[in-house]
């Protein structure tokens, strides 16, 4: 093939993929500004967690003023990167006056560095659940360095900050990050109280709307998700609380399934492999049945 024949080709699709049809235009939000930024939210969280486990992610600074100079310093560039982003997510918010999107997105940005230090409170909580309920943990930092949850964790904390002061587009792009690395699934709509652990972590899925209390720990593979979806007279899905309450001091082991607005009273265990859609009373122990024992000739397996 000759070179007009191969810039034939290049520019008839050229042509045809840069035009934005009628259907694209509505997907896309008014005007012609920026949209976030994938890279630049990543690094908003790297940030974040660089300031919280100050002393992990960095030189070790034993003079309070040396760290406070290295905070300081991500403390003003995460400040810009949260205005710009926050400013590019409210283009998809509908009720947002663009006029005052620069202001809104610097008032967002000093309430999200306003709820940093109980944020790393929170997430300090998690590292010690996670430390006590893992025989194999030798000691902290290898929860904060190695440990799947705690990406998920950091992720979902300051997602979810985002997610209470209604930012549309980044607490998702937030959480499905750590979603991608880890197999860990939380929405940032989600509501998790401290000292919470997820062992493995692999498979497990947190719906928007679930309850999670305190002291309560997951096994790889659980789902805190949906039974049913309701719609409204024109056949447009609701969004309302359709996922699980788990209240304080609840385990529930791997590959469980917990589903609808049910509750799991506290101080209770739900065994590996239960498929549960009714309320459980506190106290309670909810295992499987007895697995059947059948026997196979002739080598067959099924």
């Amino acid at each position: 093939m000759d070179q007009k024949q191969i810039n034939e080709v290049l520019l008839r699709n050229v042509a045809k993929l840069s035009k934005l049809d009628e259907k694209e235009q509505a997907m896309m939000p008014a005007g012609h500004s920026p949209l976030p930024s994938v890279d630049e939210v990543l690094k908003i969280v790297r940030l974040t967690r660089d300031i919280i486990f100050n002393d992990y992610f960095h030189r070790r600074q034993t003079d309070e003023q040396l760290r406070g100079h290295h905070v300081g310093v991500n403390m003003e560039e995460l400040y810009g990167l949260l205005c710009r982003q926050i400013a590019r997510g409210l283009q998809f918010c509908k009720d947002c006056s663009e006029s005052d999107v620069q202001a809104t997105a610097e008032e967002l940005s000093l309430q999200f560095i306003d709820a940093l230090p109980e944020v790393k409170r929170l997430l300090y909580t998690d590292v010690e659940a996670m430390f006590h309920n893992d025989p194999a943990a030798t000691n902290y930092g290898e929860v904060i360095y190695c440990y799947p949850v705690m990406i998920a964790m950091t992720h979902y904390r300051l997602a979810h900050v985002l997610q209470l002061m209604q930012v549309p587009v980044i607490p998702r792009i937030i959480t499905e990050q750590a979603h991608s690395r880890t197999g860990i699934d939380i929405h940032p709509g989600a509501t998790i109280g401290e000292y919470f652990s997820i062992d493995h972590g692999t498979g497990v899925v947190i719906g928007e709307t679930a309850i999670i209390g305190n002291h309560v720990s997951l096994y790889q593979g659980v789902t805190l998700g949906a039974k049913s979806f309701k719609y409204d007279a024109d056949g447009n899905m609701l969004n309302v609380p359709r996922h699980p309450i788990i209240e304080d001091h609840v385990t529930i082991y791997s590959n469980a399934s917990v589903l609808g607005r049910i509750t799991i009273g506290h101080h209770s265990v739900i065994g590996g492999n239960i498929w549960l859609t009714h309320d459980v009373p506190p106290h309670s122990r909810i295992l499987q049945s007895k697995a059947v024992d059948v026997s196979f000739q002739g080598g067959l397996g099924i």
